[in-house]
């Protein structure tokens, strides 16, 4: 299964609240590099580059529109 990014980030807090979020909307999201991500401080930059919220191809339209939505 292909997965697309849509979203990006360096603050990990963002990322993982994205992918709550997205979870709780019965998507299938995955935050890529999370692991990498701990600087050590609290969590909110990364050491390894961006952070990226993932989700299956077939959801990522439907996925972005959710996460635009106020």
């Amino acid at each position: 299964m292909d997965s697309a990014t849509i979203l990006t980030t360096f603050n990990l807090t963002e990322a993982q609240l994205a992918c709550s979020r997205l979870e709780a909307a019965n998507f299938h999201p995955v935050v890529a590099n999370e692991n990498a991500a701990w600087l050590g401080g609290f969590g909110t930059y990364s050491a390894a580059g961006m952070l990226r919220v993932q989700v299956p191809e077939a959801e990522a339209a439907d996925a972005r529109e959710f996460l635009g939505a106020p």
